[in-house]
């Protein structure tokens, strides 16, 4: 890997790095992006969707950073402590190697549930040979870098304290203030060590210190729980390493007080360098939180789905009178509805991509296909890990009964477009999954329902999208009705078991949407310029897409293209196996990273192609 810069706080000096140069660490309550010169760029505290403290990546003058590295030139490689979200990046230089290791401790989700609230960061510096002189500088910036500060500095602690926040910073060597920001040089020898540790502070909450014993002890309890967590996969295909790293990477997006789990961990990193395609999305999406609990319950996780569906029964009640119906598209973590969206105009975004937006008016949508993916969750927890409860099911029909009222009419579909609503395919079948899981979950648990209503609606559903959604034209099903273009939605139909993989439609549609929007083995949702989404420039593929694309294939029984397809799709991974959104036209990671949509696809494509291969 190429030498990294170290971030300096001048004008003009600091780069961005791109957004695969990062790793993930998180205690379940909020995450850090690492980079791989050794700057936290990204962090909320103390959860995923408060404001930032660290933001360089969003504006590398205003947003404050953490950065440590070794202060003389050196390359840097990075990886994770095995089978854990424990990030270790290493200095090579040319008097010696040093590593640095970042965690925030983890030792369980209930009882120990008061040292998590802390929501401690420790940095760990190693000198692993010879001798390597470091250098660290901490410039927290507050509330999205809006509010400012002061530095006290006590003994061997410095206490950033803003109006809305403090951090108290203790440090094993000793810390010098500039102006706002606590910095240090130091040097290491072959086995010596540095402790660097981030805490909440304020009026009841006393800085603690970090002695290196305690670090120890912590980074040892947070190894342990995450690999007694992996340990519960029953995955055990050829992808081994790549499905686990997006299992890790699923629970870390996961909120342990309530069960939501976000789609990303970020806002705003953009989909285009330059455009506006920036979004918040640090939410609970109902369908994507949907489809982490398929994968999740794939691989044998049935605590994470267990508290998904408490979040579920908790916080989201059908009939809350919605104008989008009675469930909107999406929540914050603590299950409220108001999510807000406004622009950040002081940030000057990714690479100068604004605006960055902290909230997200999507909320507000009308998507039809939410239905189908909360229910066929509950159908396969129902299955796979627990039976629901009386109190579930009410809910279930309900919804249902919903589902079998409006499902025929416009929306603005999977893809959030703004430029009006349509009668899209995927939204009519999911309205079709939903009522199909919940008629087949009545049916194996004798379970009371409107079922002639029900199959009433199914097969209206069925007739409408074979009739309508078919373009002999194309000799394929087309994204929405009374239109000629592809959407790479339609690969979840045989996915969803709506038609046959090899029902001649259905591989008419595969060849079609092959030839218009799959570049080596990589999948756009849509052509922009033939479907107008009501948004300017450009995107790249849609990883969830291409991984959907092996899926089908696989069903398909093209097994060898599918194989070969997913495995340049892991080309296209980080240096630590995490994907954004999306892939730009030369390989690089654009949009909110890491991705759940990806990492879930990733788990569920292997899963079948594995068992194809046998």
């Amino acid at each position: 890997m190429a030498e990294q810069p170290f971030y300096e706080n001048a004008p003009g000096s600091p780069r961005y790095l791109p957004i695969a140069e990062h790793g993930l660490i998180g205690d379940l309550r909020s995450v850090a992006l690492v980079g791989s010169n050794g700057t936290i760029d990204w962090y909320c505290t103390p959860s995923f969707d408060s404001p930032s403290v660290f933001a360089a990546i969003l504006d590398a003058e205003r947003g404050g950073f953490f950065a440590l590295a070794a202060a003389v030139p050196a390359r840097t490689k990075q990886f994770y402590f095995p089978d854990t979200n424990v990030l270790i990046t290493r200095f090579y230089t040319d008097e010696g190697v040093g590593e640095v290791q970042d965690f925030m401790p983890v030792t369980g989700e209930s009882a120990e549930l008061a040292e998590c609230e802390r929501h401690r960061l420790i940095r760990r510096v190693v000198c692993v040979r010879g001798t390597v002189p470091f250098r660290v500088r901490v410039s927290p910036r507050f509330d999205y870098g809006a509010r400012p500060h002061t530095l006290r500095m006590r003994g061997d602690t410095a206490v950033f304290e803003s109006p809305v926040m403090s951090l108290a910073l203790t440090s094993t060597v000793a810390l010098e203030s500039d102006g706002p920001d606590a910095h240090a040089d130091f040097k290491l020898a072959e086995g010596e060590t540095a402790v660097f540790a981030l805490d909440q502070a304020g009026e009841h909450i006393a800085p603690r210190g970090c002695a290196r014993t305690e670090a120890q002890r912590q980074f040892e309890t947070t190894v342990r729980y995450w690999r007694s967590w992996l340990h519960q996969s029953r995955y055990r295909g050829r992808w081994r390493e790549m499905v686990h790293r997006s299992a890790l990477t699923l629970k870390l997006l996961t909120y342990a007080p309530t069960g939501a789990i976000v789609a990303a961990p970020t806002t705003s990193l953009p989909e285009q360098l330059g455009g506006e395609r920036n979004w918040d999305y640090r939410y609970v999406w109902i369908r994507d939180a949907a489809f982490a609990v398929y994968a999740l319950l794939r691989l044998g996780f049935s605590s994470e789905a267990a508290a998904f569906m408490g979040f579920v029964t908790t916080y989201i009640s059908p009939g809350d009178g919605f104008a989008s119906g009675p469930l909107q598209i999406m929540y914050g973590i603590d299950g409220r509805a108001d999510l807000g969206e406004r622009e950040l105009a002081h940030l000057e975004g990714h690479c100068g991509s604004a605006p960055v937006r902290v909230g997200n008016a999507a909320a507000g949508q009308l998507q039809l296909d939410i239905y189908g993916a909360l229910i066929d969750s509950i159908y396969l927890y129902d299955k796979w890990a627990q039976p629901v409860s009386s109190a579930q099911w009410d809910d279930v029909t309900r919804l249902v009964d919903w589902v079998c009222e409006h499902w025929d009419q416009p929306d603005e579909g999977i893809w959030e477009t703004r430029g009006g609503r349509k009668n899209f395919l995927y939204s009519r079948l999911m309205c079709w999954v939903a009522i199909e899981r919940a008629i087949r979950l009545a049916n194996r648990r004798g379970l009371p329902a409107d079922l002639p209503r029900w199959r009433q609606s199914r097969d209206a559903i069925y007739r409408r999208i074979m009739d309508r959604g078919w373009s002999d034209r194309r000799g394929a099903f087309v994204q929405h009705e009374g239109g000629e273009v592809l959407d790479a939605s339609l690969l979840m139909m045989p996915l969803a078991k709506f038609i046959a993989p090899t029902d001649p439609k259905w591989l008419s549609t595969l060849d079609a949407l092959t030839e218009d929007l799959v570049s080596d083995s990589l999948v756009y949702r849509y052509d922009p310029q033939a479907s107008p989404d009501g948004l300017r420039g450009d995107e790249g593929t849609f990883s969830i897409c291409s991984f959907w694309y092996v899926e089908a294939m696989v069903r398909a029984g093209r097994v060898d293209e599918a194989r070969l397809a997913f495995e340049k799709m892991l080309t296209y991974a980080n240096h630590l196996g995490l994907y954004a959104e999306e892939i730009g036209r030369t390989g690089e990671q654009q949009g909110n990273f890491p991705q759940a949509f990806t990492h879930l696809a990733l788990i569920s494509a292997a899963f079948n192609l594995d068992r194809a291969l046998g």
